[in-house]
């Protein structure tokens, strides 16, 4: 009994042995393990730190790679945006310098310009005022008296009429003494075919003058009513006169010129039916510028007349110059037909040559006669015959069939 429970205090013991052993193996185990742990840890935990720092010292240097590249990358691509800029820019700078330019060569013919206009300016001021002077002076003159009016409304009148091309003693004639001296007209005008028309040129200016130095509108007023009362007044003594009875062809009318379209339109806005009171009289008024076309109608109707006249010329050279080319186309006639007589003799004669006198020429050749080298020619008829006047042919109607003397 005492010896089993030795042995299984013995057994106790050596369990409780055992277990301490192997608690503290496995208490070596785990702190070895809890120090490789810690060691690995540790390891761990420098090998990220340099890591970490080693990728830090990458990323920094790809970052300034990268900085630099796109630094790099971004200057090229201002360079390539600048030169296409410039690119893009050039024509309109170009078109900007040709703009300047042509504002710098517009500014200096303007300054050109301005200054021969100021040029022509003055010279205009100058004859305007020499203008004014000599319409001061004329308008001095006017009021002289109608003889001076009369003798400067003629000469206007005669300046007209040459403008318009008519020539003095040929196209017209001045101051015209009719029925035994008693009328007088200024101007007879030829017209083509025979016919003559009368032109007056007296008008007395002197109401209007004094409206044109009226001191006020009441008295101006007065003066152009005065001016239209002249003018009616001189129309109606004109249409009694009927200078269109004085001469055999005379259209039924006679001009009376006024020397001013402001003359007359001071009047025609006082009497508004003055132009028809006129027209009832067989008075037409007329003033430079009408009187100019008027006049031009008729240098047309001479020019018409001209040519008509040159038309009748050239029709009688026609028919005279077609009645010497019939007469030289019936002498050519005459001489083909000789011309063939002479070759039908021409021919007769060759044969008979060849047929009578050549063959008893050839007979002294056959006796050994000696004709020193000569021998008789062939003589070869002509057969080209005489070539007809056939386009000629209505012309040699014409012609005098009989002998004609040469012309």
């Amino acid at each position: 009994m005492n010896a089993l429970l030795l042995i299984a205090a013995l057994t106790l013991a050596a369990a409780c042995v055992g277990l301490a052993v192997w608690a503290m193996a496995e208490r070596a185990r785990a702190e070895k393990a809890l120090l490789e742990a810690r060691l690995l840890r540790e390891q761990a935990s420098t090998g990220a730190e340099t890591l970490r720092a080693q990728a830090a010292m990458s990323a920094n240097a790809v970052a300034e790679e990268l900085v630099k590249r796109a630094t790099e990358t971004f200057a090229a691509q201002d360079r390539l945006v600048q030169a296409k800029l410039e690119a893009q820019l050039k024509p309109v700078a170009d078109t900007l310098e040709k703009f300047q330019l042509q504002v710098t060569e517009a500014e200096k013919a303007r300054a050109e310009a301005a200054g021969g206009l100021k040029a022509q300016i003055e010279q205009l001021l100058l004859a305007s005022t020499a203008t004014q002077d000599e319409a001061r002076k004329l308008s001095a003159a006017l009021r002289r008296g109608a003889g001076v009016q009369g003798r400067w409304g003629e000469q206007m009148l005669r300046n007209v009429l040459e403008m318009a091309g008519l020539k003095a003693k040929v196209d017209f004639d001045e101051q015209v003494s009719v029925d035994a001296g008693a009328l007088r007209p200024d101007v007879v005008v030829r017209l083509p075919g025979g016919g003559v028309f009368v032109i007056d040129a007296k008008c007395s200016l002197n109401a209007f003058l004094e409206a044109q130095d009226a001191p006020d509108e009441p008295s101006r007023e007065a003066g152009y009513q005065r001016h239209a009362q002249s003018v009616r007044t001189h129309m109606q003594s004109l249409a009694a006169k009927a200078y269109w009875a004085q001469f055999d062809a005379s259209p039924d009318f006679v001009v009376m010129f006024v020397p001013g379209d402001a003359f007359l339109a001071a009047a025609a806005e006082r009497i508004p039916d003055l132009y028809a009171q006129g027209m009832d009289r067989r008075v037409i008024l007329v003033t430079p510028s009408s009187l100019f076309a008027l006049c031009k109608a008729v240098v047309y109707g001479w020019r018409v007349e001209e040519q008509n006249l040159n038309a009748k010329e050239i029709v009688g050279l026609g028919r005279e110059l077609y009645k010497r080319i019939a007469t030289m186309a019936a002498h050519a006639q005459a001489m083909g037909k000789g011309l063939e007589t002479a070759v039908g003799r021409y021919n007769q004669f060759i044969g008979s040559l060849e047929t009578q006198v050549h063959t008893q020429a050839r007979r002294f050749e056959d006796l050994k006669v000696d004709h020193e080298g000569k021998e008789i020619p062939e003589l070869a008829p002509i057969e080209t015959a005489v070539r007809p006047l056939a386009k000629l042919a209505p012309a040699l109607t014409l012609a005098d069939p009989g002998p004609t003397s040469p012309e």
